[in-house]
């Protein structure tokens, strides 16, 4: 299948691994211009060199607004942005009730409003060409919360309101806008929650995982291919009458219809 994508430029945020990192292959694969953005630009090009397709690697932290606006100064002088993957690292584990004004606030301007500025920084340009894709990523937390992660359930939950709105927005723009809902897929982040349940409950943490895993109507995590090759699909030409969803990729693990 032809999905339209050879020489769309792409923005990936939090690529340096995990998610990120392979939604920004599946998307080179397929022909885009990907510059994969995270804080850390060693450990995107470390892995970058060994891919097909173009990737350039950009330093970008999400927490440092002047940082991001200086970096978005010269992509939009430089062709702009058809593609834009929001993705940002999730904050520590913990329950609602350990976590302060301060951590709210500050996570917040991380995986929130920063996600959502550096979208309206890129949308005029979109808009002049009458072609774009925004695919934010959340989590399955955001329709079925998941203990002792408060600060992501309750943040990536304000993400889905404000894509849906957006899409209703821009759809006649010629751009979409989905948010995608990842389940265990084994990345290095779903690693580091496996090891911190360890610790908490004392369980070893192959036990941990194979629980985890075993509670999956599939019986397994999922790979970070699997779901990249999602988010390049609602990326494409093929995908341009998908707008304002909420996609899952959870191998069945939500248990709402």
């Amino acid at each position: 299948m032809e999905l339209g994508l050879t020489g769309k430029r792409a923005l990936v945020l939090g690529a340096s691994r995990g998610l990120g990192a392979a939604i920004a292959k599946s998307l080179a694969a397929e022909g885009a211009q990907v510059i994969a953005a995270a804080r850390n630009a060693e450990k995107i090009q470390d892995w970058a060199a060994a891919e097909e397709g173009q990737i350039d690697a950009m330093q970008l932290d999400l927490s440092d607004v002047d940082a991001i606006n200086a970096a978005l100064d010269d992509l939009l002088k430089d062709g702009g942005i058809d593609i834009l993957v929001n993705n940002a690292g999730g904050p520590p584990p913990g329950k609602t009730t350990g976590a302060s004004r301060a951590d709210w606030i500050a996570h917040f301007e991380t995986m929130c409003a920063n996600l959502i500025h550096v979208t309206g920084r890129v949308l005029p340009g979109m808009q002049d060409k009458g072609w774009g894709r925004v695919v934010t990523i959340t989590s399955s937390g955001v329709e079925q919360p998941i203990p002792n992660l408060a600060l992501s359930n309750g943040l990536r939950s304000a993400l889905v309101g404000w894509s849906k709105s957006l899409s209703n927005e821009i759809a006649g723009d010629g751009i979409t806008v989905n948010v995608v809902m990842p389940g265990r897929i084994h990345t290095q982040r779903v690693d580091e929650l496996d090891a911190a349940a360890a610790k908490r409950t004392g369980k070893p943490v192959e036990e941990v995982a194979q629980s985890s895993a075993a509670s999956i109507p599939t019986g397994r995590y999922g790979k970070p291919e699997e779901f990249a090759d999602v988010v390049t699909f609602l990326c494409s030409e093929r995908a341009s009458y998908v707008t304002g969803s909420k996609i899952r990729i959870d191998g069945g693990s939500i248990k709402s219809v």
